[in-house]
């Protein structure tokens, strides 16, 4: 079949070509009630650019013969996935499925194409490992960007570095001396900072489980950590990272020499989230209902976001998931043999890999913030003061919100026990997601962005499919709330933690 279409697209008119995919093996009455007409079709992509003429297409053609004749007229030998879209609408079945009664003969409609990522993560289902070993609550749990280790922070005031292969136990850091609150891994995966009730920020070496260096200066406990972005880094290996504290302040430090590099402070009130962007900025949230734009390299404020009415619990970037990952490429790590690349090549693959990630979005970096006051704000913080969208549905506080690694979609999780997903570019509402009992505290996207997992306070884990909009698994096994939950950047597992002192792995 693949030869034909070739020699079809080479050799033909295009509406020859169109004879391959009219349907002439489909039966005429395949849908009651829609008769079969064909429709003046446009493709374009979602910065605007058109993949060859108009062309006219059966209603009745599916969404895989879509993927057929885009990527013919584009001219591409691999059969790269597509989702379509026509007027906002997903063609889940077929176009006649998004058809706009508008829409008549003499009218081009334009069918928006989003590349889909070439690798596919299928949806975890079963628990392959319950873990004891920490005393008290897990307050946090996430896996290392290239996938080789696995943390966990705790209440009994250690972090435990867990083997993936063998999913065991494997290291016990204990140098912290309260609960400890917040962990977050160095893009090169070379590092993990954990911060406590104490204000201690503490530097581990995940190959051995010792702390490296302990960093304080916090007068109350730690609220958010995140490091510099690899691909602003002078060297392979990261050296900075910023943290933010009950406080009210942000302070960077250079783990090379274990002093603070800067202190910035403006915030009246505790600092709640914290992000450093690919273009040198920091985003700070705080309780004193403000985001503030910070320059990195020289500590000044550039802009303050208003707009919420209550605490500003969480943010997100549109280039979250490539920032977390550095240079490790998720089809590289799913390998029998995971790839990794020579130290030489690690900021250019970086530097590359965020500006793919930048080109995807429309050349923008997008902030995403959700609120006590049940909303969610999208801006573009290095660009305007005022929010592109203000975003309403939640019944409750806003506890979490991600943008998927395609930089696409975003979903937030709310104490009003749902999940509501919105289009990244421009925030407008998509589906909601409903089948939780209680509050929903973190969210987690798979690798390709077609799934998302959620753990909730009713003890339970769920997979989402982003194709049907629907619940694809009940993941149920923890005997209390779960606080912490991640997807491991290869796909194959997820990590869940909570209220019953026990982590659990998932995979498919």
């Amino acid at each position: 079949m693949t030869d034909i279409m070739k020699r079809s697209y080479e050799d033909d008119s295009l509406q020859e070509k169109e004879k391959l995919f009219r349907g002439d093996d489909e039966p005429d009455d395949e849908r009651e009630g829609v008769e079969r007409v064909n429709v003046l079709a446009q493709f374009a992509s979602e910065t605007g650019e058109v993949a060859g003429p108009p062309i006219e297409l059966p209603l009745m053609l599916g969404r895989e013969k879509l993927q057929l004749i885009l990527n013919a007229l584009l001219k591409q030998e691999e059969n790269t996935p597509y989702s379509f879209f026509v007027n906002e609408n997903e063609v889940t079945d077929d176009l006649a499925g998004v058809l706009d009664e508008s829409t008549s003969e003499e009218k081009v409609m334009t069918i928006l194409y989003q590349p889909q990522a070439v690798f596919r993560v299928r949806a975890v289902t079963r628990c392959t490992s319950s873990l004891p070993g920490h005393a008290e609550a897990i307050l946090c749990a996430s896996f290392s960007p290239d996938g080789q280790h696995m943390a966990s922070g705790s209440g009994d005031t250690t972090v435990r570095f867990w083997d993936i292969n063998t999913e065991t136990p494997h290291f016990v850091g204990k140098a912290h001396r309260h609960w400890v609150l917040i962990t977050a891994w160095s893009p090169d995966g070379l590092h993990l900072a954990s911060g406590c009730k104490t204000g201690q920020v503490i530097v581990w070496d995940p190959k051995t489980g010792k702390a490296v260096r302990t960093l304080s200066g916090h007068k109350q406990w730690i609220t958010a950590l995140c490091w510099e972005p690899l691909h602003l880094s002078d060297h392979p290996q990261c050296s900075r990272v910023a943290s933010s504290g009950k406080d009210g302040d942000i302070r960077i430090w250079n783990i090379q020499t274990g002093s603070c590099e800067r202190v910035l402070s403006n915030h009246v009130k505790s600092v709640t989230a914290l992000r450093w962007g690919g273009e040198g900025l920091i985003f700070s949230a705080s309780q004193d209902r403000t985001i503030k734009v910070w320059r990195a390299s020289d500590g000044v404020l550039c802009r303050t976001l208003q707009g919420h009415g209550h605490w500003v619990n969480t943010l997100a970037l549109n280039t979250d998931y490539v920032l977390r990952t550095g240079a490790f490429e998720p089809q590289a790590l799913m390998k029998p043999r995971p790839e990794f690349l020579p130290d030489e090549e690690k900021l250019a693959c970086a530097e590359n890999r965020y500006q793919a990630a930048l080109k995807c979005a429309g050349g923008v970096e997008r902030l995403v913030s959700g609120s006590d006051d049940f909303t969610l704000f999208l801006w573009e913080p290095s660009r305007e003061k005022k929010p592109i969208e203000r975003m309403t549905g939640h019944q409750q506080l806003v506890n979490d919100v991600k943008f998927s690694p395609d930089t696409r979609l975003i979903a937030s999780a709310s104490f009003d026990k749902s999940i509501r997903l919105w289009n990244g570019l421009n925030g407008k509402f998509i589906a909601t997601f409903r089948g939780h009992v209680n509050g929903v505290y973190q969210i987690a996207w798979s690798a390709d962005s077609r799934y998302l997992v959620s753990g909730s306070k009713d003890s339970t884990l769920k997979v989402w499919s982003l194709l049907t909009k629907k619940m694809e698994l009940d993941l149920p096994g923890h005997a209390d709330e779960v606080f912490a939950v991640d997807w491991s950047p290869d796909g194959q597992r997820v990590v869940s933690g909570g209220k019953d002192k026990i982590l659990k792995i998932w995979r498919k």
